[in-house]
């Protein structure tokens, strides 16, 4: 049985709608998502907290589709390419600005469905949030545990509910152990490939009154970072671990590949490395 396993990373795509954050034009949105310092903070939390954990996956069988804009500014445009052409589960795909949010990311996602697949894992992945080492292995194997909920309903969602949020600001990076039920990272959207639907038409926060579902909480699976740059800065509602580790150092970095101290060091001085000291933290 043939499991396709599909994400979704919107880079600063320049659309219409599908943010918190409004703004009264399109003009004013493109000045605000391609102003410079905030495209170099946006490209330095991808590449130190979202790509290492995608580019070890212990199960390279998955396809991540970038979304962007065809006229996303240099040199940002030229390395997603680049990561392309070194990894070939990462497909780059230039949308034009469409007022409709949930249109734009189907006209990114779909000539990526693979059709002979029995069924397709969907999932949002945000340019700054981290996916542990395992994901997609882990998430074609636990595939068997939503099968009931398949055959009858046509669809089911698994949730990787314990993570790790970082919380930066200009004094440091707070590593907070949490589990947070459809916080919307590692959250898998199982589908046959036919769906009209995507994973973005589920809003992640009642994905319950869309479809069932479980929660798996025995490992971390995610990072979510929190810092001035998201569009939503809210930690919503978790809890945290039973008998967390004193130093989380050590987990960051074997689950995700990610290197705390450097983030820490980063923002100490108020910039992530090779910027000229933007605002970076809340």
């Amino acid at each position: 049985m043939r499991a396709q396993l599909l994400g979704l990373c919107r880079f600063s795509y320049l659309g219409g709608r599908g943010f918190q954050v409004e703004h009264p034009s399109l003009a004013a949105r493109r000045a605000f998502l391609y102003e410079p310092q905030r495209l170099r903070r946006r490209w330095d939390w991808f590449q130190a907290v979202t790509l290492p954990g995608l580019t070890a996956q212990t199960d390279p069988d998955f396809t991540l589709v970038v979304m962007t804009g065809p006229d996303l500014p240099s040199p940002y445009l030229d390395r997603l390419h680049a990561l392309s052409a070194a990894h070939p589960q990462i497909r780059v795909e230039l949308v034009p600005p469409m007022d409709h949010h949930r249109a734009a990311c189907a006209a990114a996602m779909r000539p990526h469905i693979d059709p002979g697949a029995a069924w397709v894992g969907q999932f949002k992945h945000d340019d700054d949030d981290g996916l542990a080492v395992d994901f997609v292995q882990r998430a074609r194997r636990d595939l068997r545990l939503l099968m009931p909920m398949l055959r009858r309903d046509g669809r089911a969602y698994c949730d990787y509910m314990k993570g790790i949020i970082l919380r930066a600001t200009e004094t440091g990076v707070e590593a907070l152990p949490r589990h947070v039920y459809v916080t919307g990272v590692a959250l898998v959207v199982w589908q046959p490939p036919e769906a009209q639907e995507t994973c973005i038409d589920f809003e992640h926060w009642r994905i319950g009154s869309h479809m069932n579902g479980i929660a798996v909480n025995d490992r971390p699976m995610f990072v979510r970072a929190v810092h001035h740059d998201n569009d939503s800065g809210a930690l919503g509602p978790n809890y945290p671990w039973t008998d967390p580790p004193a130093d989380l150092a050590p987990i960051l970095k074997r689950r995700f590949g990610i290197d705390l101290a450097a983030l820490d060091a980063a923002a100490r001085t108020a910039a992530l490395p090779g910027a000229d000291r933007p605002k970076w933290g809340r």
